[in-house]
């Protein structure tokens, strides 16, 4: 072979080389894509952008995970419309028996309700009973002008609230937590609404009422509300507090367990996953069931009083026929509104 071919030979197969390098490595990369695109979803367990639970005695953290990450609490932030409604009737600048008459704005909200009509009228505790059973944003508007004046002002105080505990990442635009996509919603921490919770669990009217599992709202029509906190039934000793629903921030909840002396309080926030809040609930009963032995005593003030059991419609014991009201803001068992002849 000539020193000319020999020559030409080794200056191809030179430049073959890199050809061949960028052929490999494109055929590995075309081989990894599939493997990302079908990773694994984020895990049950871990179904939500923050959580936290704490001990009700001395506030003490007994587990945490991204427990400062910013989200939408949703409906859960009627906690704190509940708060200052029931510190007006404690300092004796509202009570329970007021007559609170609902406005055309009440009659025109939308997500969850109990449907009031411009005019109608309820005493502040049934309207109480209704924001925190069937979480009714019609009612926790009524509540807010009520003990604030205006819907506006009622939302300055509940700011200046969660400044005075500590929710440094908190901000409220609404008295209810329902918002359109196209509205700037309310936002907190786990961190932060656990402790809201902490200091809701500190009033007993507050507890009686967010562990009201059914009670009738109207006889005529009859509009029976079923409270929207499963855990109310799924787990012994627990007494509330709160759930709520976003399209934009998924399913939250802050629940609390009272059991053999000692409190624990769970905030999780994000969750996506399940059926109506379902993995929520689930991904809740586990984090209070591993933190509940790992909690202090109960002081004596805090340990809750028996209290007479609520007069409601028995599970199971509806009549029928029954319209479920279509879950909008709040993803959890609907309230039971019968129909009646002639009634919209």
């Amino acid at each position: 072979m000539s020193l000319l071919l020999r020559t030409f030979l080794a200056l191809a197969l030179v430049l073959a080389l890199p050809l061949s390098s960028s052929a490999a490595t494109k055929k590995k990369t075309g081989a990894a894509e599939p493997a990302a695109a079908s990773a694994p979803a984020k895990p049950a367990d871990r179904d939500y952008s923050g959580a936290i639970v704490i001990d009700a005695a001395d506030g003490k953290v007994l587990f945490e995970d991204n427990a400062d990450a910013t989200s939408y609490p949703a409906s859960v932030t009627k906690l704190m419309n509940l708060l200052l409604c029931v510190e007006a009737i404690e300092a004796g600048k509202a009570h329970l028996n007021d007559r609170i008459s609902a406005s055309a704005e009440e009659a025109k909200m939308g997500g969850t309700q109990v449907f009031l009509k411009e005019g109608e009228i309820f005493t502040m505790e049934e309207y109480l009973y209704a924001m925190m059973i069937q979480s009714a944003n019609d009612a926790a508007l009524a509540l807010a002008k009520h003990v604030g004046g205006s819907r506006e002002e009622f939302v300055v105080r509940m700011n200046q609230r969660a400044g005075q505990l500590g929710m440094s990442h908190t901000k409220f635009v609404t008295p209810h937590g329902l918002a359109s996509p196209k509205q700037q919603a309310d936002t907190s921490t786990p961190r932060d609404i656990a402790t809201l919770s902490r200091e809701v669990i500190k009033h007993p009217l507050a507890l009686r009422l967010a562990s009201t599992k059914v009670r009738t709202f109207r006889k005529e029509p009859l509009l029976v509300m079923r409270n929207h906190n499963k855990l109310l039934w799924q787990m012994p000793g627990c007494d509330g507090l709160k759930t709520g629903y976003l399209t934009r921030g998924g399913f939250a909840l802050s629940a609390t367990v009272y059991r053999d002396g000692k409190r624990v309080i769970a905030v999780v926030m994000g969750s996506r996953g399940g059926v109506h809040g379902s993995q929520r609930d689930t991904i809740a009963r586990r984090l209070i069931g591993e933190a509940m032995p790992k909690a202090s005593p109960l002081p004596a003030n805090m340990i809750p009083k028996e209290v007479e059991p609520e007069a409601a419609l028995l599970m199971g014991a509806e009549p029928a026929p029954a319209e479920a009201v279509e879950e909008t803001e709040e993803g959890a068992a609907p309230m039971v509104r019968f129909n009646t002849p002639g009634a919209k």
